[in-house]
């Protein structure tokens, strides 16, 4: 297949595009490189540097002409949504509006596209939390994430798009920014690595469910084929406490120096975690890759930075 990726050269979005190419198809990426690099987008992928909201985007897809379009594309922090909404908004939801509308145009026959389901869902009233949970988002990021998926709906009902929405946990992995201000795994494991603290929010027993970012590049190769009209739950189904993340990573890493517990993140969700049977049934996924092989894997490839 001819497979564009928007945000391609992004770390969720460059893991993806690694393994459509590894399966075999056509890869093609806009990225406008804000937050991306151009060195995570894969070598044999073409790399079409562009917005999504630019009129160039408009001809990459009337040249490119493709078969599946995987949107990654995103404003991805819930702290920079809080300090400007409206910006958070123009860039998801009207980049999202924008890349379906293309589609549409252009006789897509499939948009895959990545929304949170950190955020989406907000404060759970029952946990692991299934796709039947009421979406309630408590942050600007998780209301745009929530009103994308409206808009590829809608597109699906009014122009017979079709569609596949992930609900991703907490991806990490190679490529994650280590010095933003999200990415819990790959600040800590920086900070190991040149013997500074790590703080810890809080008490460091909240969980969260983080997985592997090889595991979501692999549900979105099986997307190609399966879950038409669906959304899915894409997490390990359980929760991982920071405390646990920083042993895990100290083991890693070899570093001795003890954390410092700070005071607990304003509005943060004390504990998420995600039911995935849906995926397992439909799509046959299921995480592959362990949190402890996974640290060792995200403390290698920032050895060799």
């Amino acid at each position: 297949m001819r497979i564009l990726v928007t945000g391609g050269a992004g770390f969720v979005g460059s893991h993806t595009a690694d393994a459509y190419l590894a399966a075999g198809h056509e890869v093609h990426i806009i990225d406008n490189l804000s937050t991306g690099r151009r060195t995570h987008a894969p070598v044999d992928a073409v790399l079409h540097e562009t917005d999504i909201h630019a009129v160039e985007a408009e001809r990459v897809f009337r040249d490119v002409r493709p078969d599946i379009v995987n949107h990654h594309a995103a404003q991805a922090s819930v702290k920079v949504s809080s300090g400007d909404p409206v910006r958070d908004l123009e860039i998801n939801v009207g980049g999202t509006a924008r890349i379906a509308r293309l589609c549409a145009e252009h006789d897509v026959g499939k948009l895959i596209y990545a929304s949170s389901g950190g955020t989406v869902y907000g404060d759970p009233t029952w946990l692991p939390v299934s796709e039947q949970h009421p979406c309630v988002p408590m942050s600007p990021y998780g209301l745009s994430k929530y009103s994308g998926e409206l808009y590829v709906e809608l597109f699906s009902r009014t122009h017979g798009l079709d569609f596949t929405i992930f609900r991703y946990g907490n991806a990490f992995g190679p490529r994650q920014d280590p010095y933003g201000e999200a990415g819990v795994v790959a600040i800590f494991a920086a900070n190991m690595l040149a013997h500074r603290p790590c703080t810890i929010d809080g008490d460091g027993e909240q969980r969260k469910d983080y997985l592997y970012v090889s595991d979501v590049a692999r549900a979105n190769v099986l997307a190609l084929d399966h879950g038409s009209r669906q959304i899915y739950n894409i997490g390990t189904g359980h929760g991982t406490s920071v405390n646990e993340i920083f042993q895990a990573l100290q083991d890693a890493t070899g570093d001795g120096t003890p954390p410092v517990y700070g005071p607990p993140r304003p509005g943060d969700v004390r504990n998420f975690w995600l039911d995935c049977s849906r995926a397992r049934q439909d799509l046959g996924w299921k995480p592959e890759v362990t949190f402890e092989e996974g640290a060792r894997r995200t403390v290698s490839s920032l050895r060799l930075r």
